[in-house]
């Protein structure tokens, strides 16, 4: 991994160059406990994540010699799908390793976009290993999901177009967290903002690694979660770098909680939000993280499987 580290002046340069290829997502209001707050609605991206922005700058930022040699990623889907995207608009190759039991819509739309999938059992192999492997055999340039700074730079476009948007800085952003490049992004990207990362049940990597002030791993037992996406077994000494001394104290939510968002979110905002992508809005409905009329809650995913998405719906418990 390079030496660089991410930068505000480099999410100013990514907002830039994610602004003349994608229009802003909608910035909506959403009622609260009384409080009119904000979503932000990312679930409206090309590839239905925020993952493209982090994806884009990554790869506009490679060399030619670099875009001919192609990237190689590692993501349980939304990643996956912003990397093969952006490849796919520069013409590039891209290979994607992701797990054998990734969401099957989220699998189909990363082939449909032209990348190459190889995929790993989770758990018991080590993706990384197996993308480094990868590398070693046919070259390329890896993009990290979150421990990149070029990808941290390009998540924190989002926090350049909501103050944009707000008129204002947010007094909060409050985000849906799994390796926390999306938190380290807005941190930057916010600097006079609280940042809120929202991580599920057992896996709160980011909050217990902020709190220990090192990086602290999942668990081997750490419990099966509805929020596929924000399953890292750990976070980055980049991320933590970040984030120490600036994010707020880590909160977790339960499935039962997430799925109460993903309701609320499609019967109030007309949104799909798919679990991952419910954990901010989740905190706040919750009342884990307080809001007023200047938070700005992250909506980071959209990409649900319908199966799981209508059975979702109609379940009443």
């Amino acid at each position: 991994m390079t030496e660089r580290n991410p930068t505000r002046d480099g999410v100013l340069a990514a907002a830039d160059a994610v602004a003349a290829i994608l229009p802003p997502t909608p910035l909506l209001p959403v009622e609260i406990g009384g409080v009119q707050a904000w979503v932000k609605a990312e679930v409206l991206q090309p590839i239905g994540a925020f993952k493209i922005r982090g994806a884009w700058w990554r790869l506009v930022s490679l060399s030619p010699e670099e875009r001919a040699a192609g990237v190689v990623a590692v993501s349980s889907g939304n990643h996956a799908q912003g990397v093969a995207w952006a490849a796919r608009r520069l013409g590039m190759s891209a290979t994607i390793v992701m797990p054998h039991d990734a969401p099957e819509v989220k699998l189909a739309n990363t082939k449909a976009l032209g990348a190459e999938v190889v995929l790993y059992q989770r758990p018991g192999e080590d993706r990384d290993a197996v993308a480094a492997q990868l590398i070693a055999e046919q070259g390329g340039t890896l993009v990290h999901a979150f421990g990149d700074p070029w990808v941290i730079e390009g998540q924190g476009s989002a926090a350049i177009e909501i103050a944009a948007q707000l008129g204002r800085a947010p007094s909060r952003i409050i985000a849906c967290c799994g390796g926390g490049g999306l938190a380290a992004g807005l941190a930057l990207g916010a600097p006079d903002s609280a940042i809120h990362p929202v991580e599920p049940v057992g896996w709160d990597m980011v909050g217990q690694s902020l709190a220990a002030g090192a990086i602290v791993p999942a668990a081997p037992d750490a419990p099966k979660t509805i929020c596929d996406a924000l399953q890292p077994l750990a976070t980055k000494p980049i991320n933590l770098a970040v984030l120490h001394g600036r994010a707020e104290p880590g909160v977790a939510v339960t499935d039962a909680e997430v799925r109460a968002a993903q309701r609320f979110a499609f019967a109030n905002l007309r949104l799909v939000v798919e679990p991952g992508g419910a954990a901010a809005l989740a905190a706040a409905l919750a009342g884990r993280v307080p809001v007023d009329a200047d938070t700005v809650i992250m909506l980071t995913g959209g990409n649900a499987d319908p199966a799981a998405y209508a059975a979702m719906l109609t379940d009443t418990h």
